[in-house]
């Protein structure tokens, strides 16, 4: 079988194109080894896109993305555009991608990866164990509502959480459909209350259960939820939230595996399915060849999941990043904490997955052949 696919790459900005870099090397090999027809085509977006063309997305870029299979993004931002009002940032660009291609649930898994609780803050007996699937609504929410302004004149600023009936029922089916492929448990997380948005989201939600009864569903408070994300982490499964909630508690489920650089997400339901980190740009350490990239190289694995329906080399992939963490191979970020790491640049963490990778299917192969 030769399995095409349109790859547009945005690096972006920071360590994006370097973790980005890695994230293609093992999709390489996947091609390789596979016999997939992968090609690749790379375009700006964020600040390096402003540098270039003044704008943070390029019509180029989205061209391009809109003819895509699939677009991986490595991440965006920098200090240095700090100036400029919100919708000329480097976030801006991503923000318009996303609307664009419109993807509404952002999908980001959180695992406590064996051997790397000494790098979490949590205590062991905590975190070990902990599967979370956050689920994020992505096209609504104070990130997108209107009216949105910065009145300078009458200091004073003002941003709107809105959501209609639709927009919650179609993010709970997704992660009612996710949670029955899973532990059967969805927990919605709101502001009910505090806030009509939350009050009308919590009954949607509510609603949207009764189609799947054998799906447990509870909600929580977000700010209790923060709480719980600390103390019990094994108590979840699937959690769905709107737009910021999501952003900043799947963002603080990095304890769970001890680095946001090993976060991966997708954006699905749109017109073409959006790759990145969950980590930023990072610009304080670009170039210093010490960034994580398991988490890019983890998103590659989701998108030939749900963009290519290639669940085993997916599951190759993961595998690698596990075979590599279990023989003690780190990045600086995994380090703290464990004397005995064998610390890795960011090239070096790629080439050991992309071997254990070829490993891997070598000899799923070889088993098939018999």
């Amino acid at each position: 079988m030769t399995k095409k696919l349109n790859i547009l790459i945005v690096a972006g900005d920071g360590i994006g194109p370097e973790v980005t870099s890695e994230a293609v090397r093992v999709l390489k090999s996947v091609a390789e080894m596979g016999g997939y027809d992968f090609q690749f085509r790379h375009e700006l977006i964020g600040g390096v896109a402003i540098d270039a063309h003044g704008t943070p997305l390029p019509q180029a870029t989205l061209h391009a993305a809109l003819a895509s299979d699939a677009v991986l993004l490595g991440a965006v931002g920098h200090n240095k555009f700090n100036a400029l009002p919100p919708g000329e940032r480097p976030e801006a660009g991503l923000l318009q991608i996303r609307a664009a291609l419109g993807g509404f649930a952002n999908l980001r898994p959180s695992f406590a990866w064996p051997g790397l609780s000494s790098n979490s803050p949590l205590r062991p007996e905590v975190v070990e164990g902990a599967d979370i699937l956050f689920v994020r609504e992505l096209l609504g929410g104070l990130y997108f509502g209107q009216p949105r302004q910065w009145d300078k004149q009458a200091n004073a600023a003002w941003n709107t959480m809105r959501y209609t009936r639709d927009e919650v029922v179609r993010v709970a089916k997704v992660a009612f459909e996710l949670a029955g492929k899973r532990r059967k448990k969805v927990t919605s997380v709101d502001k009910a209350n505090v806030l009509e948005v939350s009050q009308l989201w919590r009954a949607t939600v509510t609603e949207v259960a009764q189609q799947y009864p054998g799906v447990a569903l509870e909600h929580q408070y977000v700010d209790a939820m923060a709480m719980h994300i600390m103390n019990t982490p094994r108590s979840f499964d699937v959690v769905l939230t709107e737009n910021l909630f999501g952003d900043i508690l799947s963002d603080e489920a990095g304890v769970i595996t001890g680095s946001l650089g090993m976060l991966p997400s997708a954006t699905i339901g749109g017109k073409v399915d959006l790759y990145e980190p969950v980590h930023g740009s990072a610009p304080d350490i670009a170039g210093k060849g010490i960034a994580n990239p398991i988490g890019a190289i983890l998103t590659a694995a989701m998108l030939l999941r749900h963009s290519a329906g290639l669940d085993q080399d997916a599951d190759a992939i993961e595998a690698a990043v596990k075979k590599v963490l279990d023989q003690g191979y780190r990045t600086a970020d995994l380090a703290r904490g464990d004397k005995s790491a064998q610390v890795l640049s960011t090239t070096d963490m790629g080439s050991r997955v992309a071997a254990a990778l070829n490993e891997i299917i070598d000899r799923r192969q070889a088993m098939h052949a018999v």
